[in-house]
């Protein structure tokens, strides 16, 4: 009988944000790739920015980045401060706030406006947020557009024995299912760990892992990642 083996993942490299720019005028970002030319180590995925905190005022104009066109890849939006609205050319529409996820999978095409809730934007607030582009096989490049509200109370939380909790945003975890549907088989967590604790994933040995550490002090296997500060 074949036994199946596991093996820790060797950690290639440690990386700040190679830039730092505005989106429109909603979105301030440190961008973790592709400005620091990760494109290959990282296939699928295309880029990774991470938005905020910072605190906008009360306004009568939302906020955002207006009409664009996307084709050949999917966005993945995760919000933990704020809420932005999304309108798209496929009729497609949709509100994210604190927890929840937005998955748009743009295939052949489409035309889309991300902006700052009407409400949210009157009264102001900090807004934080993750997004990621993840490319799309060849074949289904051209394949009809995708959208996925995903709500904060339709992500299963897995407690990890006291030392924190785990959110399954796609693929699975301790037998609980993500509720993305994707195209590429992709593990998305969120995870957020108690102080002093830690916790084990196993990944695919197939899979490339990256990890972003938005706030704290993490060992990754042998390495520590200094503390990282909003």
């Amino acid at each position: 009988m074949a036994t199946e083996t596991t093996t820790i993942k060797e950690v290639a490299a440690i990386y700040q944000p190679g830039s730092a720019h505005m989106v429109g005028d909603g979105f301030p970002v440190r961008n973790l790739f592709p400005s620091n030319d990760l494109e290959r180590q990282v296939d699928p995925f295309l880029m990774l920015d991470y938005a905020g905190p910072q605190h906008f005022p009360a306004t009568d104009q939302p906020r955002g980045v207006g009409e664009h066109p996307h084709r050949g890849f999917e966005t993945v939006t995760i919000m933990y401060e704020g809420a932005v609205a999304h309108r798209d050319s496929a009729g497609n529409a949709g509100v994210i706030g604190p927890g929840d996820v937005q998955w748009m999978t743009a295939a052949s095409g489409v035309v889309h406006e991300e902006m700052h809730e009407t409400n949210w934007a009157k009264h102001g607030g900090t807004f934080q947020a993750i997004q990621l582009w993840v490319n799309l096989p060849h074949a289904k490049k051209m394949s009809v557009p995708r959208y996925q509200t995903i709500l904060d109370v339709d992500i299963p939380v897995i407690d990890l024995n006291g030392g924190g909790k785990l959110r399954v945003i796609a693929g699975s975890f301790h037998g609980r299912k993500g509720p993305a549907h994707t195209v590429t088989p992709i593990e998305l967590y969120d995870l957020r760990l108690t102080g002093g604790t830690s916790a084990a994933l196993v990944f695919p040995q197939s899979h490339n892992v990256s990890l972003l550490v938005i706030a704290g002090r993490t060992r990754l296997n042998a390495l520590i990642r200094p503390e990282k500060r909003n």
